[in-house]
């Protein structure tokens, strides 16, 4: 599939039309689905057999969304050694069964079904893109099974089979909008990748935007991996934007700042607000390429905490005194003691038991700071905006003054609806 036909302007029935399509397409695929990394645990297949219980990993580790994924799974992996070494859970030592969803959308939901119905797993941690996390949607309904979602993305669904850590749009971009309008900027720019993310978020942002008495100069989508950004540089400069929201995801980024660069419009004079860029990225497309623009997350690495302290210690001695780290990666993290700690309150692994015992806990100790489940299913957690600095990590200019509750529905954009999972 091509993430540019996927990035339409579809409604929701056609989204709908869409993720039951490839749901099908897994269950057909799900005897030939792909082989195991390296970072398997040995034996990593079959059911749980009494001294184990196991797990599902699935993110990008090849593809365009292999420069954010990887780290990713590589924090999981961490809480999961972590909770192994400490006992495990239940009695049980946890068996991690990784997956390569290869950027692809079909792939992820082909290879949540073989996690769920070939591997047997009790839960899956995975997805980035909205796309693989729309695709896998139907095959995790219909086992029942649970899947813990580390991404920030653009809200509008509610689903009793997943639990959403990464920030809804009230949690990342409406704070980073207020931001900007406090440093007084007034014209806007949109640019993303043409997925749904991207699409929904800018629908949110404008929203917002208008209703301000601001304006949006301009919006401009590139395919999902794409590296020609001309025409929208040039739409960009033409447009008299005063600041430039970018919702672009993946290794397309590092194109868009050198192409804006490239025609005079460094961050240092049009200054550029990421969502999709955090340390991991900005390594990966060498810090000066982006250098002093910003951000907003839930977490940057540059957090001044005893528990986040203690993260990064632990993830540098697997991973070098250089690797970097961002927030999906504590989400990802956080996931899995989240998971463990509502296993343990519910006293079963069963689904259903464990997603109505995580919303039922009240205070987690994470990187991020002290957060929890709100009965949406969707983190309560703080916000941030920082500037990147040129040695790739993030000044934190401004926080929210505590954790922010989860709105999956704005109610400028989506008005009237809720989030009730039961």
């Amino acid at each position: 599939m091509r993430f540019v036909a996927e990035g339409s302007a579809r409604g929701p029935k056609a989204w709908r039309r869409l993720a039951a399509g490839l749901a099908a397409l897994a269950a057909l695929a799900l005897a030939g689905c792909g082989e195991r990394t390296a970072k398997d645990a040995a034996g990593a297949t079959g059911p749980d057999d009494g001294a184990t219980v196991a797990v599902g990993v699935l993110h990008s580790l090849s593809g365009t969304m292999a420069i954010s994924e990887i780290a990713v799974r590589d924090a999981t992996l961490l809480a999961i050694d972590e909770i192994n070494a400490a006992g495990g859970v239940l009695g049980r030592k946890i068996r991690p069964v990784v997956e390569d969803g290869a950027s692809d959308p079909a792939i992820f939901a082909q290879k949540a079904a073989k996690l769920i119905e070939q591997d047997q797993v009790r839960t899956v941690f995975g997805g980035w893109t909205s796309a693989s996390r729309k695709a896998m949607l139907p095959v995790f309904e219909r086992t029942g099974n649970l899947l813990w979602y580390p991404v920030q993305f653009e809200g509008n669904e509610c689903s009793r089979n997943i639990m959403y850590s990464g920030a809804q749009p009230n949690q990342q971009i409406l704070p980073a909008l207020a931001w900007a309008r406090e440093q007084g900027h007034r014209r806007f720019f949109l640019v993303g990748s043409d997925y749904v993310f991207p699409r929904t978020a800018n629908l949110i942002l404008r929203r917002h935007i208008e209703a301000a008495g601001l304006e949006v100069v301009g919006e401009a989508y590139v395919p999902l991996g794409g590296t020609d950004f001309s025409g929208v540089v040039s739409r960009i400069r033409a447009s008299g934007a005063d600041i430039v929201f970018n919702t672009v995801n993946g290794d397309s980024n590092v194109a868009l700042f050198k192409q804006l660069s490239g025609a005079g419009l460094p961050p240092t004079k049009l200054p550029v607000m990421s969502f999709s860029i955090a340390e991991q990225e900005a390594q990966a497309m060498g810090p000066a390429v982006a250098a002093g623009s910003y951000a907003a997350w839930n977490y940057f690495q540059s957090l001044d905490t005893p528990e986040n302290a203690a993260f990064i210690k632990a993830y540098r001695a697997r991973h070098g005194e250089k690797a970097t780290l961002s927030d999906p990666m504590a989400h990802g993290y956080l996931n899995v003691w989240a998971w463990k700690a509502a296993v343990e309150a519910a006293g079963s692994f069963e689904p259903d038991v464990v997603r109505k015992a995580a919303v039922g806990i009240e205070s987690i100790s994470s990187p991020l700071g002290t957060v929890r489940f709100a009965a949406n299913q969707s983190l309560v957690q703080p916000a941030h905006v920082g500037r990147l600095r040129q040695d790739g990590q993030f000044e934190i200019l401004w926080s929210s003054p505590g954790p922010i509750m989860p709105e999956p529905f704005d109610p400028l954009a989506f008005p009237g609806q809720s989030c009730n999972p039961g």
